[in-house]
């Protein structure tokens, strides 16, 4: 038989499940523990078929337990001890308060909160020794105990009183809507079921544990048309625009609270937003800032100029290029993952990049962060080979209660927090732990992340970038025991190599990511999520590394003028002979020529210039190079 069947629960039907489960089992259970969204509001009908109204949970359980032929609630927290509900203002309260003095006792003004005290009230509500139907809620009960697991012994005897009371409570049998016996409950309020010592509930029937879930869409869509109100609606249903705006307020509500929502609608009315902005208000309320550089007009005119500059600051990658800017047009736009019911909510842009080391993946990140941001400060690295341990993922989002550390919270969630608006770069993805992977499941589908101190962070204005070298090699096929890696892995083989062309090799990097995802590490789903979003580089070719070579050139001969205001030239021949040099290895990428220019050409010239005497302004001329072994020198003049 169900909860909700007409005979379990069918008295408060439209009310929420879980109070409809309490309510149901009132002749079964003594105890509730009630955990997760306590602080929520929640939907509740009206009488005589008025809108719904939303109520805090202490109102929502008065209510319920009013119906059921409860005189009053008593309330107990560890700051304001004793509180009888309903109060002295409610019409009601008189009787209430008559009654409660009938089974508590007269309750002192001044009264300490203490564990004593707790414990006589609960007896007395328990074993009633007259037939008065009531209820006593311990709320904020995840302060009682200092530890739930190493108690004090004041701690230790108040629980095991709990324990025994939950298996003697007495039910009660009164006149009105229940005749029947119904256990006067004892309800415990905390934040997590674990925050009572696990042997209080542990195969004891008389306590049921309930959980309370944050709200689902058809909740905050009707929340919504209850807030509509605030801004002159009256019938939402009579009003397509008005329906149509609080479903999209709804959607992007998608993580909050009821009461996050009632705070939306008064932070869209002290700043005057309409109804159909309000998604710009849980924008807003979600990440704390006024300012949305995505919604700066000039954006659009700095990308499109960008399709100018990044080339020429990411050399030798055009079809990389092309595919990045197009996806930061779409995020620009907003029109990131439209194809889905719910988009708003997921990140501005998403980006794979892959392929062979040194070819600019990195760079173009940098180069999207100051196209879209101005400058390069709000790029984000993670090296992800440092989350190769299963634990290493606290790092990312902080230990969780109880872990030292817990306090400092993550170094990713943190950053996400004092600024969303960022281009994250996570580095080599593939060296990460497979179960930090799972984190950003639910970065890339709901575009938000619970710290370990259970704050939400929210991503949906950020640019995700992951990079990896997946594919460059892969594991060979049809080996002999000969030919297998003396370490007992199977030898891996070059997948791709310079000089084949761009659409072989972007066919096989993508092969190769999703055999990794799928085969190797068993997450289809993560690539799922990354899409048609993996953009592939190519290998460096001559012409991209001539540029390279110039650019990287060009820059060493400017920092010798900056830091030591010398002219440096390089003759045609010496030139030639170090452009040969520095790009007779095309498959190391840009940073190899970095490499080879720091070898072959920085390393002589700091070797002759320490040895001069230098003079500013003066012009230095490099007139030969010539290797001696590994050693390279040059002749100055």
């Amino acid at each position: 038989m169900s909860i909700d069947s007409p005979t379990l629960g069918g008295r408060l039907q439209g009310w929420p499940p879980f109070i409809r489960e309490l309510d149901a089992t009132l002749s079964v259970h003594s105890q509730y523990v009630l955990s997760g969204n306590l602080y929520d509001s929640f939907l509740s009908p009206a009488a005589d078929g008025a809108p719904a109204q939303l109520l805090p949970l202490r109102a929502l359980l008065w209510e319920t337990l009013r119906s059921s032929g409860a005189s009053f609630m008593a309330v107990y927290d560890p700051v304001d001890g004793l509180q009888i509900v309903p109060g002295p203002e409610d019409a009601a309260g008189a009787e209430s308060a008559a009654a409660a003095e009938r089974l508590l006792g007269k309750v002192k003004a001044d009264e300490k909160p203490s564990l004593e005290g707790l414990t006589r009230y609960l007896a007395a509500v328990a074993r009633p020794k007259e037939n008065v139907r009531a209820a006593f809620v311990i709320d904020s009960a995840s302060r009682i105990a200092r530890t739930p697991t190493d108690l004090e012994p004041a701690e230790r005897d108040f629980f095991r009183f709990c324990a025994k009371l939950s298996r003697s409570a007495r039910p009660v049998r009164v006149t009105g809507p229940r005749p029947k016996p119904l256990y006067n409950p004892v309800v415990w309020l905390v934040e997590r079921p674990g925050d009572l010592p696990p042997w209080l509930t542990a195969d004891n029937e008389n306590i049921r544990e309930i959980t309370i879930p944050r709200p689902h869409l058809g909740d905050r869509q009707e929340t919504a048309r209850l807030l509509a109100r605030a801004f002159g609606v009256g019938d939402v249903a009579a009003d397509e625009a008005a329906a149509a705006a609080c479903d999209a307020f709804a959607e992007q509500a998608d993580g909050l609270t009821l009461q996050s929502m009632i705070e939306v609608t008064r932070l869209a009315k002290e700043r005057n937003v309409d109804l159909a902005d309000l998604p710009d208000a849980v924008r807003t309320y979600k990440l704390g800032v006024l300012d949305n550089p995505w919604s700066r007009g000039h954006l659009r005119r700095r990308v499109l100029d960008g399709e100018k500059r990044v080339p020429e600051r990411v050399i030798g990658q055009p079809q990389a290029v092309t595919k990045t800017l197009d996806i930061l047009k779409r995020a620009v736009l907003g029109l990131s993952g439209a194809q889905a019911t719910r988009s708003g909510s997921r990140p501005r842009g998403v980006l794979f990049f892959a392929g062979p080391t040194g070819t600019g993946k990195t760079e173009l990140a940098k180069a999207i962060t100051e196209l879209v941001f101005g400058d390069e400060s709000a790029y984000l690295r993670f090296d992800m080979s440092e989350f190769s341990g299963e634990g290493s993922g606290d790092r990312l989002i902080g230990s969780p209660p109880g872990y030292v550390g817990h306090e400092a919270g993550g170094e990713l969630t943190n950053a996400v927090r004092e600024d969303p608006f960022r281009v994250i770069l996570f580095d080599e993805i593939e060296k990460a732990h497979p179960r930090i992977l799972d984190k950003f499941l639910q970065i890339l589908e709901d575009g938000r992340l619970t710290d370990g101190r259970g704050n939400t962070v929210h991503f949906s204005e950020s640019i995700l970038i992951f990079t990896s070298n997946l594919g460059m090699y892969v594991p060979g096929r049809d080996l002999t025991a000969r030919d297998a890696s003396p370490f007992g892995s199977p030898e891996r083989v070059q997948n791709i190599t310079p000089g084949m062309s761009y659409d072989e090799v972007e066919q096989r990097i993508k092969g190769a990511v999703a055999d990794h995802f799928t085969e190797v590490l068993n997450r289809p789903e993560l690539l799922n999520r990354f899409g048609d979003n993996i953009v592939v580089f190519d290998f460096i070719s001559a012409e991209a590394a001539h540029k390279i070579f110039d650019l990287q050139f060009a820059n060493i001969c400017r920092r010798v003028t900056d830091e030591h205001r010398l002219v440096l030239a390089v003759k045609g021949e010496a030139l030639e002979t170090l452009r040969r040099w520095c790009t007779e290895e095309l498959d190391k990428g840009g940073r190899g020529i970095g490499m080879a220019l720091e070898s072959h050409f920085v390393n002589p010239l700091a070797r002759a210039l320490f040895d001069r005497e230098l003079v500013p302004d003066k012009k230095v001329t490099v007139t030969g190079i010539r290797r001696e072994g590994s050693i390279v020198h040059l002749d100055l003049q």
